[in-house]
């Protein structure tokens, strides 16, 4: 494979990835701030029924159907699905993809700044224009959330980042991910029997929460695996930052939401800024 056509899988890859996590938040959004469900039973069918999906995908024609992952990596999956189902039940769209994708931006980056890796200037310009646009489009409509609903974002936010920068390291992504989901699923099991006494599901809740396990989670988070393999944890971490627009666009199409200048602007700014750290990478490769 030529290096363009390479470069070109990549940034499919990637874009893939990304409007699956921004299906997610679509999903526990409709989900969980309409009544369907609660955070602890959409957590549980999310993450088994991404494990039953991955573990089908892994037997179906392959010679060896070994589990990759590890528990440390699942441990941050479950951590991370669980606190995002939580905190969105408090959070407003806007304060929750702030914290979650800041918490995100700064586990990541930090830990590829302890090893070495170091943004050129227009790389840096890209990530302050980014940041800069993110902060736009939610500033004005953020609530002042509760300590406990922000705390639970951020770790969302942290351990989403310790996931993604441990995918950099996985072998087999399918195998892999197989192996997060399934370690996963037993302590998502657990939370839901510590809160069995509200467990509530409706016929909606229960086909979102499995959309949202089998196609954005499960398949999605195979693809985020064989991107990470040829991104830096800083370019990893930037081009994240997308998300939070490609679903406030989603809200736009799926949930008659208004289009406003505002978003339209802070669009524009937070892709610019995603291209020029991309296209700042490139040019000091």
């Amino acid at each position: 494979m030529s290096k363009a056509a390479h470069a070109l899988r990549v940034s499919a890859l990637t874009a893939i990835a990304l409007v699956a996590f921004a299906g997610n938040s679509l999903l526990c959004r409709l989900a969980l701030r309409g009544g369907h469900v609660d955070p602890a039973a959409f957590t549980l069918i999310r993450l088994g029924s991404g494990a039953a999906v991955l573990w089908l995908v892994l037997h179906a024609g392959r010679r060896s159907t070994r589990i990759g992952g590890d528990w440390r990596a699942a441990l941050a999956l479950f951590i991370y699905a669980i606190a995002f189902s939580f905190a969105y039940t408090g959070l407003t769209a806007g304060t929750g993809a702030l914290i979650l994708f800041g918490a995100v931006q700064a586990s990541m980056l930090l830990v590829g700044f302890l090893k070495g890796e170091r943004p050129g200037p227009v790389q840096g310009l890209g990530l302050v224009l980014a940041v800069a646009g993110l902060v736009y489009l939610v500033l004005p409509g953020v609530e002042a959330p509760s300590p406990l609903d922000a705390a639970l974002m951020l770790a969302a936010g942290s351990a989403w980042g310790l996931y993604s920068l441990r995918g950099r390291r996985a072998g087999d992504p399918v195998a892999a991910t197989a192996g997060n989901f399934l370690r996963a699923v037993p302590l998502a099991m657990a939370s839901a029997l510590l809160s069995v006494s509200r467990l509530d599901v409706d016929s909606l809740g229960w086909a979102l929460a499995l959309t949202s396990g089998v196609v954005t989670s499960g398949l999605g988070y195979v693809i985020w695996y064989t991107a990470l393999k040829d991104l830096t944890a800083t370019r990893a971490a930037v081009v994240q930052l997308s998300v939070p627009v490609i679903a406030a666009l989603g809200g736009v199409l799926l949930l008659d939401e208004a289009f406003t200048l505002r978003l339209g602007v802070a669009t524009c700014v937070i892709l610019g800024g995603v291209a020029l750290a991309i296209l700042g990478r490139q040019a000091r490769s």
